[in-house]
C-alpha cells in the first residue's frame, strides 16, 4: 500500500463560550485548524488535526503548519502509510523538528491503519484499559466570582476536574484559587494553570499563598524549565509540567531533576500518536500522572486523545480533554461527545469517527492524484 494523496484543509473554531482568556493578555475567540486527509492508492484515508492555540502560546501557528505540510506532503507520496516508522523518518528527512506540523500527517496515517486492519487506535496504542474517563475543562481567567461561578456552572453538568487560568497578579490568582476550592467539594480536582505568566520570584509568591489549598495542583508556573525547576523546591503542591516538556528528554528532566507529578501530553506538540505513545509509556513507568490534551482542536483532536486516553492505566491518567466541547464547529457530526463529565473512545475501526468533507470546501492545497 502506497500514500496516493494529501489533502490539507482549513476548518475555522470558534469559542463556545465567546472569549477564552489565558495571562498575559492573550484573548481567543476564533483559531484556524488545519485538517489533513492522507488517502492511499487502495482508496483508504485517514485524518488528523493542528491546531495551535494562537502565535504566542507556543512556537507554532496555523501558517506555520501550512507552510511545513508543503515540504512534508511530497516526501510522503508513495510511502506505506502502515509503515509508521518510514512515514516519520521521511518527514523528518526532509524538515527538522516542526513537530506540531507532522502531527496531523502521523495522526492521520494512525487511522488509515487502523481501518485497514480492522482495529481501533486504542487497541493499536496497547489495549483498551479503560472505557470511561473523566474530562476537565478550562476556565478562562476572570474574577475570583466569575471564575467560581463559572466552575459552578460546569460542576452542574458534571465535570470535576478544573484547570483555572492564572498566571497575573500572585495576590489576586490565590483569591481566584481560594475562590473556587471552597466553592467546589472532596471529589473535584482544580489545577492553577499559569501559563508560563510568572518569573520565579511571582511564582514562589503565588506557591506559598496557595500551599494550603486541599485538591490543589500547581501548573507550569514558569516560561523556562529552570524556572520551575526552582519554584518546584519552595512548594509542597504538586506539580504539573506543560509547556516545558516537548519530548522523552524533557520529560525525563521535569520528573528527576523537577519533581513533576504530572504532565500534560499534548498529541500535536509532540508530533502525533507515535511520539504521544513513546512519552505516554514513559511517564506512566516514571510513575507521574497524564493528562491528554491538546493545544486546540475540534473532533479529530478529541478522537485522537480519546485513544490515548483509553489505552492509559486508569491511576496514570490524572484527566482528559474533548475539546470539541469547547469548540462550536464540528467535521464529524460532534464525535466523540462526552457525557456527565466523562469521556469514552470510539470502538469503530482507526479513528473510530466519520468525517464530513462537505463541511469542509475545497483543500487548500493537495499533493498527488
Amino acid at each position: 500500500m502506497k500514500i496516493a494523496k494529501i489533502d490539507v484543509f482549513n476548518f475555522d473554531l470558534t469559542y463556545v463560550h465567546g472569549v477564552y482568556v489565558m495571562s498575559g493578555g492573550r484573548n481567543i475567540a476564533s483559531l484556524p485548524s488545519t485538517l489533513v486527509r492522507v488517502t492511499s492508492d487502495a482508496g483508504v484515508d485517514g485524518w488528523g488535526e493542528v491546531c495551535p492555540l494562537g502565535s504566542t502560546y507556543l512556537p507554532a501557528h496555523a501558517g506555520g503548519a501550512r507552510a511545513a505540510l508543503v515540504l512534508l506532503a511530497p516526501a510522503l507520496i508513495g510511502v506505506d502509510p502502515t509503515n509508521l516508522a518510514a512515514v516519520n523518518d521521511a518527514m523528518d528527512n526532509v524538515l527538522m523538528g516542526h513537530a506540531y506540523a507532522k502531527s496531523p500527517i502521523d495522526v492521520a496515517c494512525w487511522d488509515l491503519t487502523g481501518k485497514v486492519w480492522g482495529a481501533s487506535v486504542s487497541d493499536m496504542l496497547g489495549g483498551v484499559r479503560q472505557t470511561s474517563f473523566p474530562l476537565y475543562v478550562a476556565v478562562p481567567l476572570g474574577s475570583p466570582q466569575a471564575m467560581t461561578e463559572y466552575v459552578l456552572a460546569r460542576r452542574a453538568e458534571g465535570i470535576h476536574r478544573f484547570q483555572l487560568k492564572i498566571g497575573g497578579n500572585p495576590h489576586e490568582d490565590a483569591a481566584r484559587a481560594t475562590s473556587v476550592v471552597e466553592a467546589t467539594g472532596p471529589e473535584d480536582l482544580i489545577v492553577g494553570d499559569a501559563n508560563c505568566g510568572w518569573r520565579i520570584n511571582e511564582a514562589i509568591i503565588a506557591a506559598r499563598a496557595m500551599e494550603a489549598l486541599p485538591r490543589f495542583y500547581f501548573e507550569q508556573p514558569c516560561p523556562t524549565m529552570e524556572e520551575c525547576i526552582e519554584v518546584r523546591k519552595h512548594t509542597t503542591l504538586p506539580m504539573v509540567y506543560d509547556e516545558v516538556v516537548n519530548d522523552v528528554m524533557t520529560l525525563n528532566r521535569a520528573v528527576r531533576e523537577g519533581g513533576a507529578g504530572a504532565f500534560n501530553l499534548k498529541v500535536s506538540k509532540v508530533g502525533g500518536l507515535t511520539k504521544a505513545k513513546l512519552m505516554r509509556d514513559l511517564g506512566q513507568e516514571l510513575g507521574v500522572q497524564i493528562t491528554v490534551e491538546d493545544t486546540w482542536g475540534g473532533d479529530i483532536v478529541s478522537a485522537t486523545s480519546a485513544h490515548i486516553a483509553a489505552s492509559t492505566r486508569a491511576r496514570s491518567l490524572l484527566s482528559v480533554s474533548f475539546m470539541n466541547d469547547w469548540t462550536n464547529e464540528h467535521v464529524a457530526g460532534y464525535q466523540p461527545r462526552s457525557r456527565d463529565g466523562y469521556g469514552k473512545a470510539p470502538t469503530a475501526p482507526g479513528l473510530g469517527i466519520d468525517i464530513d468533507p462537505s463541511a469542509l470546501g475545497k483543500p487548500l492545497i493537495s499533493f498527488g492524484v
